[in-house]
């Protein structure tokens, strides 16, 4: 006991000679390799967020080519359904959400996130059954939903929309929902709409079903098989999904564009602050260089 106490009173004693021996600007040299340790950090961060800026800039533009096209698809469902309206409310709903895998793209995909949870509050239509089903497209939104409505998810989908999306993507994805043998009246596909390049919101496509179909007005007044109504609402599902996969597409583009933008200009305004803060301490430790060679000689 006494051994271990004297071994650690040594210790201690020449932990204080060392630092009483240490020159006074010790602390400000170790300062300043910090700083210069985090500018270039920061420097190569400042890179990186460049290079994206421009590879989302590239992609940007064809996104939007291909959501120009995708759209059309998109048009042509909604003027289906403008005359498909049925007297009777839909009682259970299907919430499809799209978002991707990919993150440092902004708030796209909280945006849909949070749109399906104020669908599920009744803030903007009618609340829906607490056990409507919600299928989820990407991680990132599946992630999210999981904490709040992991009881209600009962499909994902991921590996979707890394490049541009088509139509054979959107297509997989209705085939697996029609397969998936989950109960609906109506679908709810919950989309981020693209408004400008700086700009995006929630959106909602909805899709009728077989039976919805069936029972329409509009529909109703002519003569068609099952097999024909039965098509027609699953090529309409598919069309929907892909028309919301290229819209959230250019949506996430354009806000990885502007989120490494941000970021770039963000690198910026640090590496001109650390290098002022370096500058600073780097004079101030050649001035106390200077005034111990100075007061040295003139001791001698």
């Amino acid at each position: 006991m006494l051994a271990r106490s004297s071994q650690a009173f040594a210790r201690a004693a020449a932990t204080q000679r060392l630092a009483a021996a240490a020159p006074p600007n010790a602390r400000n040299m170790a300062t300043l390799r910090e700083l210069e340790l985090r500018l270039k950090s920061v420097r190569n961060i400042a890179k990186i967020t460049k290079s994206m800026k421009m590879i989302a800039s590239t992609k940007l533009a064809k996104a939007q080519r291909a959501m120009q096209a995708g759209k059309q698809y998109g048009d042509a469902n909604s003027e289906v359904f403008n005359h498909t309206s049925t007297e009777e409310q839909p009682k259970r709903k299907l919430f499809i959400v799209v978002s991707s895998d990919k993150g440092l793209c902004g708030g796209i995909h909280s945006s849909v996130t949070k749109a399906t949870r104020r669908a599920f509050a009744g803030e903007e239509q009618e609340a829906p059954d607490a056990d409507s089903p919600i299928m989820v497209i990407g991680d990132k939104s599946k992630a999210q939903l999981s904490r709040v409505l992991g009881q209600n998810m009962v499909l994902t989908f991921n590996q979707i929309g890394r490049d541009i999306p088509t139509f054979a993507d959107a297509c997989g994805v209705a085939d697996l929902i029609v397969k998936s043998d989950v109960k609906y009246d109506v679908v709810n596909i919950v989309y981020n709409k693209f408004v400008s390049a700086l700009s995006y919101e929630a959106g909602v496509y909805v899709v009728m079903n077989e039976h919805g179909l069936k029972e329409a007005p509009g529909f109703k007044a002519y003569e068609m098989e099952d097999d024909v109504t039965k098509d027609l609402a699953e090529f309409s599902l598919a069309n929907a999904i892909f028309a919301a996969l290229v819209e959230g597409h250019a949506c996430e583009q354009s806000s990885r564009r502007n989120a490494m933008d941000n970021a770039s200009k963000n690198a910026g305004d640090m590496i001109d602050s650390l290098t002022l803060q370096y500058n600073r301490g780097r004079q101030a430790a050649i001035t106390n260089e200077l005034v111990d060679i100075i007061t040295g000689a003139s001791a001698l």
